[in-house]
């Protein structure tokens, strides 16, 4: 696992192994950015569920200006911890072991982008995504990870269902604020 491009395009990134951890593959993590684009640079970045924080790390190589990255599991969280320290973003990065809900409920500032990839099928999508919603900056933008056979909510806050892109077993679906939605392009 590497960033894919960026300042920091090429540096491998340890994950931790066995079958609760599901690293977001090449493939997805490109058409992430690729349906992101031009969103990111200057950005607040949101990495929920973030695992080893190769999305979150992604994103401050292709430009963001802070990410936060979250992650309940302690191992996951030193992984993350190392991984940002090896990529040099340890003054633009904020690691955060909690609970997503915890995390969310007690956060005061905004997000313009961000990542929700919780474990496929353990419900928690809605919940994730309601709460995020809370924290977004106006004009943000939501993107959730999740099985493809999954089917996401149509709305959640301020925030409505845009569109779906199928990977195989994972899909992306795409949020952004209803009063934006309808002319937001993808």
């Amino acid at each position: 696992m590497r960033i894919i491009t960026g300042t920091k395009r090429g540096k491998k990134l340890l994950a931790l192994e066995g079958e609760q951890v599901r690293p977001t593959t090449n493939m997805v993590k490109e058409a992430l950015f690729n349906i992101l684009q031009f969103g990111i640079e200057g950005r607040r970045f949101l990495d929920l569920f973030a695992g080893s924080g190769q999305i979150g790390l992604e994103a401050l190589s292709r430009g963001a200006r802070e990410a936060v990255l979250v992650d309940s599991s302690r191992d996951s969280v030193r992984v993350i911890q190392k991984n940002v320290e090896a990529a040099g973003f340890a003054g633009q990065a904020r690691v955060a072991q909690s609970d997503f809900a915890s995390y969310l409920r007690g956060e005061r500032g905004r997000f313009d982008v961000a990542f929700i990839d919780p474990p496929y099928e353990a419900g928690l999508l809605g919940q994730a995504l309601e709460l995020t919603a809370g924290v977004m900056a106006p004009g943000g933008v939501i993107v959730c990870e999740h099985g493809s056979k999954e089917t996401p909510p149509t709305e959640a806050g301020g925030f409505a269902l845009k569109k779906t892109h199928r990977y195989g077993r994972t899909a992306l679906t795409v949020y952004r604020a209803k009063e934006t939605a309808e002319g937001a392009e993808e």
